[in-house]
């Protein structure tokens, strides 16, 4: 039983994801696509123990990655392409941003998904709209960073980062105890 937990956290992570891409789309599009992928989500994370056990949730991520990434583009169409470097780390998805200096960068629209930016500094820096699927966030600095319409943005994240009462969080997050 103790196995499965794991898989059930990922499933529930991938739950977060796929209902936050939901949100964005159904102003602007039919959503049945996301819907449908919601609804298989659920059903997997509803299995008893013993059907969790085999199950390749690296699989249920790669069958969604192209719905979220669809998702995050309309959320960020007209707010891209604020800033693309910054001594000399690229800003897109992907990137090494390990110990960066972005502090006060305009990173709206932008996506940084998928990217390292341990021990990076974001403080004061504008993140409405920044795509931060997976970013490992490490000991980065928070402070005063807008990240109140950070996309794909988890409380995990938010835990790991240094921040303090200036930071903007999305409705729902808990202010951790350390900052």
């Amino acid at each position: 039983m103790f196995s499965t937990f794991p898989i059930v956290r990922r499933l529930h992570e991938l739950l977060w994801y796929v209902d936050e891409a939901i949100t964005m789309v159904q102003t602007s599009r039919d959503a049945t696509p996301w819907l449908v992928a919601f609804e298989r989500i659920q059903q997997l994370s509803d299995r008893d123990a013993d059907d969790l056990g085999g199950l390749d949730v690296d699989a249920e991520y790669d069958a969604v990655r192209d719905l979220l990434v669809e998702a995050s583009g309309i959320a960020r169409a007209g707010h891209e392409g604020r800033e693309s470097k910054r001594g000399g780390h690229p800003l897109e998805p992907g990137s090494d941003l390990i110990g960066a200096q972005l502090a006060g960068m305009d990173l709206r629209g932008l996506s940084i998904r998928g990217s390292v930016a341990i021990g990076a500094d974001f403080s004061d820096a504008k993140m409405q709209l920044c795509d931060v699927l997976g970013v490992d966030m490490r000991d980065a600095d928070l402070g005063g960073a807008d990240l109140g319409t950070a996309i794909y943005l988890t409380q995990m994240q938010v835990n790991s980062a240094r921040g303090d009462s200036r930071t903007a969080l999305p409705d729902g997050f808990d202010r951790p105890s350390h900052w």
